[in-house]
């Protein structure tokens, strides 16, 4: 079962507790908590050990925009075993609350994952219903990406989410720690 840590409770431990936020790097970069380490959700699984090592020693918390991921990557650290704290409302909740973030030098403003989804997924949706008017029947496409959602909020997970995570806006900027360089940081 993982435990909320409202952005009131995080600003006094931070420093004593291992703040893993996992949005994509670009977001990471354009703004995040003080001390977050980034570890991208879709790279989770491959800082397991370092995590492992890093829980033995602090606790550990997970942040992401608004929470949502960093309940998933809650969900699968204790699958692995891994005991760590979600961030309630995510670093949404820690700027609404005041409070500042680091950003990485020259990092532009990224749209936050769910925004970037809704955006493809809407206007994938629109220009199928569109185009089904030219060429009856691609209005299909627009089934098949109402399908797709379906099946994302049934799993509760993002293949559409994970593509646009690979995308060059979503990527590590120059500056941007690596993953080699955060889980270095953790010890692993």
């Amino acid at each position: 079962m993982t435990t909320p840590l409202t952005v009131d409770q995080l600003e006094p431990r931070l420093g004593r507790l291992t703040l893993i936020d996992v949005r994509s790097p670009g977001e990471y970069a354009a703004g995040h908590i003080p001390g977050a380490l980034n570890i991208p959700l879709d790279r989770l699984d491959h800082a397991l050990p370092a995590l492992r090592s890093a829980a033995a020693r602090s606790q550990l918390a997970v942040v992401c925009a608004a929470g949502q991921r960093a309940l998933n990557a809650c969900a699968r650290l204790d699958e692995a075993g891994i005991t760590a704290l979600v961030v309630t409302g995510g670093t949404n909740a820690w700027t609404d609350a005041g409070r500042p973030v680091e950003r990485v030098a020259g990092a532009r403003p990224v749209w936050a994952m769910d925004r970037q989804v809704r955006l493809v997924a809407g206007s994938i949706v629109l220009l199928g219903l569109l185009a089904d008017r030219a060429r009856p029947g691609a209005r299909w496409i627009s089934a098949a990406v109402g399908g797709g959602l379906v099946l994302s909020a049934l799993t509760d997970s993002c293949a559409l989410g994970t593509a646009l995570g690979r995308l060059p806006y979503n990527r590590p900027r120059p500056g941007t720690p690596t993953l080699d360089d955060t889980l270095a940081a953790i010890g692993g």
